[in-house]
């Protein structure tokens, strides 16, 4: 299973997303210091969720984080993050 499609995965089985983007920038990141040249070590995230409602921007983040711990620990560089509740949306 690809990258994406893990972090796809996990995301929607833990917060039932309204709306989930994931986009694989790692080709932007091409021979840049600290890139693997896997092609899947860049991404940029949204993630519409009840389940962060009420949450703060760190608590969203840690969440996402917490959710994605094993694709943190070594296969993805950078992740950007945009987390919002559906009344944020």
């Amino acid at each position: 299973m690809s990258i994406e499609q893990s972090i796809r995965e996990k995301l929607t089985e833990a917060f039932q997303p309204d709306a989930l983007d994931v986009v694989n920038e790692s080709h932007l990141h091409a021979g840049h210091a600290g890139s693997p040249g896997t092609g899947e070590s860049h991404f940029a995230v949204k993630v519409v969720s009840a389940a962060f409602a009420g949450k703060s921007r760190l608590e969203r983040h840690r969440m996402v984080n917490d959710v994605l711990a094993e694709e943190m620990s070594g296969n993805i560089h950078a992740l950007a993050l945009a987390t919002l509740a559906p009344e944020e949306a």
